[in-house]
């Protein structure tokens, strides 16, 4: 029984109007290979045809790996994923409605996974009330390809009563082929993921496929003799696996981050030196990171976003806390240092990696002390948006699940555009010479992607932290409690703000060691 077949075989199978389903997290556990011979077969007999893609995280590099391959007209009709920014080539599809886009909440799409492969009827959560995702808002639409789908019944999502409580139902197509990866698989299509970094929902997915009648292909860097595999390492036994695909070098690694092909450290098989990493300069960046620090409470479960919010675990290593607290990811690694850029998912010196559907099940119930996030919009109610902003599609990744489940929110990032400004630290205090005037602190947002109304109704206590002001969440909406030694507020944040904010009647001065370039001393 040996399913090992070619590239072009596997990609073959696909035919027209077919449902895609894709794995992969940012750079890793791509099958990156089976995409590329897609996208060739595609240029090259213009079939298939009208596909649709059902995915769970972002998949890409920002320029030309992962979903990018997909971004040709006519390849692709319909999308529902969780995150499309790091595939920008998708974005012109996208805005000139030459493909329906849904853009739901990532720990939804993975636990979707599970239903279909159980042939459950689909999943019915409380993620996503008050979001664009509610179907009173958006509906989970991207763009008008979709409105005008789930006007015709076409839609993801729906709202629902159950023991009294409104909640969401969301559902989608089981797929007729899915593209998975693995590091090990034998003839026979036993498969194992030690060497990815990450256990994705390729069970889940494969099972899904399988018990819906599709077809399952597996993508590996390595084949090896059949029944020598371990079986505690065996994540997906033979039985939901069709077919095997030996990637080539090229398109088969751990990751598209670097020139570095595989780093043992986000697998577990090393150890590196975290004391030798530098400490941050001392600029927006690190205050931004400093404050949002000084929120850690020892023995907490913290998730960090990315992009501004990793900062935090910089900080929590040069001021020796780090090891009194968790970091975790959505992508089920957990303890350890997150890799930065799009080796995001991966976590060096981690401590235990459990799988994607498990992570969220944890999310979901609120196991998460304190989480981390950016924000591109925050309005005077407290919504933050992330997921569609000044032309820009992203889409929400597993946001929504952990802002609307966290214990804590701290928001983070800068109070206005950085480009063309002139911003000084000097003699521990904030001298703006010259300021942006791009607004982020707007009177509504674009996109509901964090509800504050939702936030007051569930308790959730809730900061927006920037390195000149921070404001928490009040029944009075947005509201002002802290603000930089050296800023005006009068002159540096009501003209940078697209209304007027509550004042807190105890305004406090932020902690002036935050800025300044020794070591602030900070013990949990």
């Amino acid at each position: 029984m040996n399913k090992v077949i070619s590239r072009q075989e596997a990609v073959g199978l696909l035919q027209d109007g077919m449902t895609l389903g894709m794995l992969g997290f940012v750079t890793l556990s791509v099958p990156e290979d089976l995409l590329v011979s897609l996208e060739e077969r595609f240029l090259a007999e213009g079939h298939p045809r009208d596909l649709s893609v059902f995915y769970t995280s972002a998949i890409g590099d920002g320029r030309d790996h992962g979903a990018n391959r997909l971004a040709h007209e006519g390849l692709v009709r319909r999308m529902v994923g969780a995150h499309v920014g790091l595939a920008p080539k998708l974005g012109p599809l996208i805005n000139e409605n030459k493909l329906e886009m849904f853009a739901a909440p990532q720990g939804v799409l993975v636990h979707l996974c599970r239903a279909m492969a159980g042939h459950k009827c689909g999943v019915i959560t409380h993620v996503g009330l008050k979001t664009f995702c509610d179907p009173e808002v958006e509906a989970c639409c991207f763009n008008d390809a979709a409105r005008k789908a789930a006007a015709e019944g076409r839609g993801i999502v729906s709202a629902i009563e159950l023991d009294g409580r409104r909640l969401l139902h969301y559902k989608v197509d089981a797929p007729d082929v899915c593209f998975i990866k693995a590091t090990y698989g034998d003839s026979r299509g036993n498969l194992s993921m030690e060497k990815e970094g990450l256990f994705l929902e390729q069970l889940e997915m494969a099972i899904a496929t399988k018990n819906n009648g599709g077809t399952v292909i597996a993508q590996v860097d390595t084949l090896v003799e059949d029944n020598t595999m371990d079986p505690r390492l065996v994540k997906v036994h033979g039985h939901f696996v069709d077919y095997v695909v030996v990637g080539r070098p090229e398109y088969s690694r751990q990751h598209y981050f670097d020139v570095k092909p595989y780093h043992p450290e986000w697998t577990g098989e090393v150890k590196v030196p975290m004391d030798a990493l530098e400490p941050m300069e001392l600029g927006i960046r690190k205050i931004i990171a400093r404050r949002g620090a000084m929120e850690l409470r020892r023995d907490c479960l913290v998730n960090l976003g990315f992009g501004m919010p990793d900062g935090v675990a910089s900080v929590a290593g040069e001021e020796g806390i780090a090891a009194e607290m968790t970091l975790s990811i959505e992508s089920g690694t957990l303890g350890g240092v997150p890799a930065p850029g799009n080796g995001c998912g991966a976590s060096a010196n981690v401590e235990a990696i459990v799988k994607h559907t498990e992570i969220f099940d944890g999310y979901d119930g609120g196991s998460i002390d304190i989480a981390y996030l950016g924000a591109a919009q925050i309005d005077r109610h407290g919504n933050v948006n992330v997921s569609k902003f000044a032309g820009r599609m992203t889409g929400p990744g597993g946001f929504i699940n952990i802002t609307q489940n966290a214990k804590k929110i701290c928001f983070m990032g800068t109070f206005s555009s950085v480009k063309d400004t002139d911003i000084r630290l000097e003699n521990g205090k904030i001298n703006i010479v010259k300021d942006s005037n791009v607004i982020k602190f707007v009177p509504e947002v674009e996109q509901i992607t964090f509800s504050g109304d939702y936030a007051r109704e569930t308790g959730q206590e809730v900061l927006y932290i920037t390195a000149r002001a921070v404001f928490r969440l009040t029944e009075q909406g947005l509201t002002l409690v802290e603000i930089a030694p050296g800023v005006d507020l009068e002159k540096d944040i009501y003209p940078l703000m697209g209304f007027r904010p509550a004042v807190s009647k105890d305004l406090k001065e932020m902690d002036a060691q935050i800025f300044r370039p020794e070591k602030m001393g900070l013990t949990l």
